[in-house]
């Protein structure tokens, strides 16, 4: 890996004498605040292989490149020397398959362990000058896939265009519809500071499903989320009558597994720089599918 983040794009046909500033914002949707901190913070813009100022023209066939202001981890997270599940990775993009029972960042009981400090003890190892840039977050006890950016330009753009996500959830009884949508909106609960529920004066929060398999008092679904409020699944699915096996906050103690059921099987978002559309899949955990097998 280089010590610098870069993103390279050559101008398009019929742009010709624009301003490199002007490229940069309106051709690679770049922020005023990104550009500051190229032009002030170590970073550096090349139109053709020379440096160059954001009032350079730029013409078709251009190619310009763009290294960015190296970045400082925050203080507050620890670098850790852990194995990492890295499904996918480029200059822009990591891509992971968070295991259960570790949190996306440090929390206050557990402030010295987390992916994030993962990650950024990754960076060092690999002389990455980055830091964690989580574009959503799972919860300490869903396994899965997560994306995080390598700088702030690509957070912004793929916090900007979004991913989607879907989930594989083992949970207790034998849903009435085969597939649905669950539409409730959902609320910090009075009196706690990690439950949620639904209620009217929430934020909107809307889950689509699809049983792929039943067995006597369980069944196994596949769900995709339209948005990403805390808990979501497991408010919702709670909220019908069918909470996650394992989850003893929303539902009931189980047998069948340790963690609440929930995997973060696939995830889609499109590239921040070449804007492909990006796809990746993992299988279910093995306690996910051991506790499905003995059900």
């Amino acid at each position: 890996m280089t010590d610098r983040l870069c993103a390279e794009w050559t101008v398009p046909p019929r742009i010709n004498g624009v301003l490199l500033k002007e490229f940069l914002r309106t051709g690679c949707k770049m922020s005023r605040k990104t550009l500051a901190e190229i032009k002030h913070s170590g970073g550096s813009l090349l139109v053709n292989g020379t440096e160059r100022t954001v009032r350079f023209p730029v013409y078709e066939g251009d190619l310009v490149t763009v290294f960015f202001a190296p970045e400082i981890p925050s203080p507050g997270i620890e670098a850790l020397d852990m194995p990492l599940n890295i499904v996918y990775e480029d200059e822009h993009v990591l891509l992971l398959n968070k295991p259960p029972g570790l949190a996306t960042v440090p929390s206050p009981d557990d402030p010295g362990r987390s992916l994030a400090g993962a990650v950024i003890g990754y960076f060092r190892k690999e002389s990455i000058p980055s830091t964690f840039h989580a574009v959503s977050r799972l919860d300490r006890d869903t396994s899965g896939l997560l994306a995080a950016a390598k700088h702030r330009y690509a957070h912004h753009r793929l916090s900007e265009s979004g991913t989607v996500r879907s989930y594989l959830a083992i949970v207790q009884g034998n849903l009435k519809e085969s597939t649905g949508t669950i539409n409730s909106p959902i609320v910090r609960k009075e009196g706690s500071i990690i439950e949620r529920t639904t209620a009217a004066q929430g934020k909107r929060a809307v889950t689509h499903y699809r049983c792929i398999e039943e067995k006597a008092g369980i069944s196994l679904v596949s769900i995709r989320l339209e948005t990403g409020r805390t808990h979501q699944i497991r408010v919702h699915f709670a909220s019908i009558g069918h909470p996650l096996a394992g989850d003893t906050l929303y539902g009931t103690d189980s047998s069948l597994i340790s963690r609440h059921a929930l995997h973060a099987y696939e995830l889609a978002f499109t590239h921040p720089i070449t804007e492909d559309t990006c796809q990746f899949t993992c299988a279910m955990p093995d306690d996910m599918r051991r506790a499905w097998e003995k059900a």
